[in-house]
């Protein structure tokens, strides 16, 4: 499984990418290989602000569909227009093209209780 050390992680397999002040949100390698093919993406329109532990949408695969968990809260600033069309681009880059959220992060505090990369690696047994 591929766990990037740049990237901190949520015990329910979200992944933050930190860029300054803004972050992207995205599921783990480990999530989207448990999940199997990713089918769908619906992310709640009506919420524009995430709150920190809270569901803002869903991800559908063939057999299953599981929320989405926001790894901080933050004002959403975009959703990949990609996924719309393309949903599988979680399965075959989800830190990459696959990214779901970009946020403006609200409180810097709340990185804090985020997972390491090493920390995650347990979680998941690697």
């Amino acid at each position: 499984m591929n766990v990037p050390s740049n990237l901190l992680y949520t015990k329910d397999h979200e992944w933050l990418k930190v860029e300054g002040n803004i972050g992207y949100i995205g599921i783990t390698d480990y999530a989207q290989s448990e999940l199997g093919d990713i089918v769908f993406i619906d992310i709640n329109a009506s919420i524009q602000i995430l709150t920190i532990g809270k569901p803002f949408g869903t991800i559908e695969a063939v057999k299953t569909v599981s929320d989405l968990y926001s790894p901080c809260s933050g004002k959403i600033l975009e959703i990949n227009p990609k996924l719309a069309e393309n949903p599988q681009l979680v399965n075959s880059d989800p830190y990459g093209e696959g990214w779901i959220l970009k946020i403006e992060i609200a409180n810097s505090d709340e990185l804090n209780s985020l997972l390491k990369a090493e920390d995650y690696k347990k979680l998941i047994g690697q």
